[in-house]
Parts: C-alpha cells; sequence; structure tokens
C-alpha cells in the first residue's frame, strides 16, 4: 500500500536529509573619505556619516560572489545602508531580509588627543573597545551575546535545508565564527577579510 505525504511532509522530510551552506560577506567598499585628519569628536561625527553611506559609485562585487549569491535561499544584510547596498549588488532585483543583530560592533573612540585618520581611529578604537572601554555603547559581552542570536538566525534557516548568505561586517562577521565553530560549522572557502570577502561553512562532514 503506497502512503501519500502531506506537502509538509514531504518538505520536512527533504529538508531534514540535507543541510544548507552558510556564506558571510564582508561588504563592499563604502563611499566614505578615510584620508581626512580628524580629532576624537570629529571621529565620532564620522562614523555616524559612515553608518549612512552606501558603497562607492566605482565598486563592482567579485564575479564569483556573485554567482554564490545565484545560489542562495535566503539572502540576509545587516540594516546599515552599506550593507544593503553589498546585497543589492550581488543579487540584483532580490529584496535581503535586514536585521539589525547583524549591524558592526560599537566603535567608540577612547580619550586620546590629536588628529588622525580614519582608520587609525578605528584602530585604537576597536583595541579599547575589546579590553573594555565602550562607555554607553555596547559593550564586548553583549555584542557576543549578539552574535550568537545572529548565529541563530543563520542557522535556522541553513538546517532547514537552505543555502544562506549574509552581507554584513568585519569585526562583527568574525566574532560570529567562532560560535559557528563551536556548533560543529565547518570553514571550508576563506577569502580573507577586506572589502567583499566571505567565508563558507557547512555543518559538520557535510560536502563542502
Amino acid at each position: 500500500m503506497t502512503t501519500t505525504m502531506a506537502p509538509e511532509e514531504t518538505l520536512d522530510r527533504r529538508s531534514a536529509t540535507r543541510i544548507g551552506s552558510i556564506v558571510i560577506v564582508r561588504h563592499g567598499r563604502p563611499h566614505a573619505d578615510r584620508t581626512v585628519r580628524i580629532d576624537r569628536e570629529g571621529y565620532r561625527a564620522w562614523w555616524v556619516d559612515y553608518d549612512l553611506a552606501r558603497l562607492h559609485p566605482d565598486e563592482r562585487p567579485p564575479e564569483a560572489l556573485i554567482a554564490m549569491a545565484a545560489q542562495a535561499d535566503v539572502l540576509f544584510a545587516s540594516t546599515l545602508p552599506r550593507a544593503i547596498h553589498t546585497a543589492q549588488l550581488l543579487a540584483p532585483g532580490r529584496v535581503p531580509i535586514t536585521d539589525p543583530v547583524f549591524v558592526e560592533a560599537a566603535l567608540p573612540p577612547p580619550p586620546l588627543p590629536w588628529r588622525r585618520r580614519p582608520g587609525h581611529w578605528g584602530v585604537l578604537a576597536r583595541i579599547a573597545w575589546w579590553f573594555g572601554a565602550h562607555g554607553s555603547a555596547e559593550s564586548r559581552r553583549e555584542a557576543e551575546i549578539r552574535a550568537e542570536a545572529a548565529v541563530a538566525t543563520l542557522t535556522a534557516q541553513a538546517l532547514r535545508g537552505q543555502n544562506v548568505m549574509l552581507c554584513a561586517h568585519g569585526w562583527f562577521n568574525r566574532m560570529m565564527r567562532p560560535v559557528l565553530r563551536a556548533q560543529g560549522w565547518r570553514e571550508v572557502e576563506n577569502t580573507g577579510d577586506f572589502y567583499w570577502s566571505y567565508r563558507r561553512f557547512v555543518k559538520g562532514g557535510g560536502q563542502p
């Protein structure tokens, strides 16, 4: 006797036999001036503008990453314009699912004198933040908890058999990696940490 499965049951059984991959992408180069020399308060203002910026008009995503985006069943992005614009360039016509859980970790500048370029301020701010100097901004521990929630959002889809792509940010992407590894996800592709770089993860002994 043949048993006919309901559509929902068929989907559940098929999903149970396959686990999708997770690709975490760093956004492209934002349209921001990194040559200016600014003091601490200037850096605060610069960072506000940076968070409002889309990508530089000359930015073009790598063809390999465009092809990978075409294979993604679910496309996530942080709520910041540079991440959303990255997703739009990778997958024209698709609307990414945006979530503030993926935004960059806080980067409050430490109380230091002199004018510096934004990149220099960023390094100093990240070091100070890592060791506990966060002021009224999100702390390292709070960001670590958020990284766990972000990973849960990604894996909830991948464990249902969906290939997932996230367009997000350099440092917060780093914070998600140890969470994924602790849950048995293997990093099978790694193109570094520059703009348009990505890491691809598969579950356990799954096929790369």
